[in-house]
């Protein structure tokens, strides 16, 4: 078995750069995800009542939320709720769990909505703003999500009370579409669609978390290898991530100082669930490895940065 300490020496690291978990660290300021935390702050100290995020699997969003709920400043008060498949009832004693708010487990959908209500009130006479922040909100049950239009409800004459921030996958849409839940649909004044790394974002992607990870050196992953990590992945965070990591790990494994394509191609051959897994192996069968290298770098002349 690899140590990961000794992995992490070979290449001059502190810390391993393609991790999966959510760690804001790392957090890629460019491209869209700029775009939707610049998003995200603006519609909050506007005061907004409902903002949407929405991006397919793996494209970041937990990430931004925990970059977004640090950047919040002292005024306000928030709560992250992770897993909203949840009833009603359930989903308003978590967040009145989550905002300090006492209650019996037995209580009444009322009594906790009431309960909120009144926290809220007093956390308005003290300049205090309330953000919720939902994560997986494709997982919202359509009474939930009634029960989440009823909390937008809660305002003084001057704002809302409470504003509530939902993240998910491309299905939240089709779930806000319905005519019985339009009045919420309706209420989001602010959204944003988070997309997939190009090519270009893509090596700055991976220059970024090398380089937060202790990487000192100029290249560590050469651009063809970069370029069939982009094919491969099709721009996913979250893939390039463990393609990446594998592709690290068999480099460490064969005492290589850099990553090349041929260690890319096998961590792909390894990953099947890699989006780009058949472009690649249809290809690779076409053309073989020489064409794969030989097009990342004639493609690269054409990268605004060249890296």
């Amino acid at each position: 078995m690899v140590r990961m300490s000794t992995y992490k020496s070979h290449f001059g690291l502190h810390e391993t750069p393609f991790g999966i978990t959510p760690d804001t660290s790392f957090f890629f300021s460019f491209g869209s995800h700029l775009e939707a935390l610049n998003t995200l702050l603006v519609a909050a100290q506007n005061g907004e009542g409902f903002i949407k995020i929405t991006g397919e699997v793996g494209t970041g969003k937990t990430l931004l939320c925990r970059q977004f709920l640090k950047m919040l400043g002292d005024d306000f008060v928030s709560a992250y709720i992770p897993n909203p498949f949840l009833e009603p009832r359930t989903l308003l004693l978590v967040l009145a769990d989550d905002l300090g708010i006492p209650q019996e487990k037995d209580s009444e959908q009322h009594e906790v909505l009431k309960a909120i209500n009144l926290h809220l009130l007093n956390l308005a006479k003290q300049g205090k703003r309330v953000l919720v922040c939902i994560d997986e909100a494709q997982a919202l049950p359509i009474e939930t999500l009634e029960a989440i239009r009823l909390l937008s409800n809660l305002e003084t004459e001057k704002r809302k009370l409470l504003q509530i921030v939902l993240f998910g996958q491309p299905e939240l849409d089709k779930r806000l579409a319905r005519n019985d839940i339009r009045q919420l649909a309706q209420r989001i004044s602010f959204h944003y669609r988070l997309r997939s790394l190009n090519w270009e974002e893509t090596s700055f992607y991976i220059q970024h978390r090398l380089r937060v990870a202790g990487f000192s050196q100029i290249r560590l992953f050469s651009r063809s290898a970069i370029f069939v990590l982009w094919l491969a992945s099709a721009g996913v965070p979250r893939m390039l991530n463990i393609l990446a990591n594998k592709a690290m790990m068999l480099s460490y494994g064969e005492g290589r100082a850099g990553v090349g394509a041929r260690q890319v191609i096998a961590a792909i051959r390894d990953t099947e669930a890699a989006p780009g897994w058949k472009r690649i192996s249809s290809t690779l069968a076409l053309f073989g490895l020489a064409f794969v290298v030989g097009a990342s770098l004639l493609f690269g002349f054409n990268w605004k940065f060249g890296v």
